[in-house]
């Protein structure tokens, strides 16, 4: 394992980025000169119609009744103007996650809270129902089980599907030689955990990926953004 150094006097530090091909500009951005940088795409992620996922919010039972709008993932943020139709006037929205907001952001769309905890920290930020849950196919459970043990109806709305990617030898050696990964979701994580050191330092953006990958890796660090420059020099 290479020693955590910039400066080339020890062995380059190796950085391994997992998102899709196109999706990890703005992390290089945030590394240190002088690291070697890898890119092994752990997942790919099959984006549904947004017509279809317009249609579907409006044939639920609750379409134009919805008092909350939980978007769980960035990934989901394209889908939100094809749903507002289905929401009540005066309905809030929720993000999970610092990415997830600024994803809104672009797309125009304001947020009334960000949930910087995971997405069963907004439970408590949600005071009637019904919710509309926008995630991928297989979404958290933590969220719809604590509304609805207080009665709050939930209608989950897929908007994408994320599949494992295939890795290939040289792939599998990069994760094993990193000092440092980049894991942007749980998803990612179950691809990638066979191959990771345990002295591995793994870089997460929030608490939901955190807490996946702590059940199995200690060294874990959470926080994705232009400061976390600085938080890697200090790894």
């Amino acid at each position: 394992m290479a020693a955590l150094c910039w400066d080339g006097i020890h062995n380059l530090v190796h950085v391994v980025l997992t998102r899709e091909h196109g999706h990890n500009e703005s992390l290089k951005a945030w590394l240190p000169e002088g690291a070697l940088v890898h890119e092994v795409p752990l997942t790919l992620t099959h984006y549904f119609d947004v017509e279809d996922v317009r249609a579907a919010s409006m044939a639920s039972d609750f379409a134009g009744r919805y008092q909350a709008l939980v978007v769980s993932s960035a990934r989901s943020a394209r889908y939100v103007a094809a749903v507002k139709g289905a929401l009540s006037e005066g309905a809030i929205v929720l993000s999970v996650g610092e990415a997830t907001t600024r994803a809104l952001s672009d797309e125009m769309s304001d947020v009334d809270i960000e949930g910087d905890g995971g997405a069963a920290q907004l439970a408590s930020d949600i005071a009637e129902g019904p919710v509309l849950l926008l995630g991928a196919t297989t979404p958290r459970r933590e969220l719809p089980s604590a509304l609805r043990s207080r009665g709050i109806e939930v209608t989950k709305l897929a908007c994408y599907e994320t599949l494992p990617a295939t890795l290939s030898g040289a792939d599998e050696e990069l994760l094993r030689r990193a000092d440092i990964v980049f894991i942007g979701a749980p998803s990612a994580w179950r691809v990638a955990e066979g191959f990771i050191d345990a002295r591995t330092w793994v870089v997460v953006p929030g608490a939901t990926t955190a807490n996946e990958v702590r059940r199995s890796h200690e060294h874990v660090f959470v926080g994705w953004g232009p400061s976390l420059l600085e938080h890697l020099r200090a790894l």
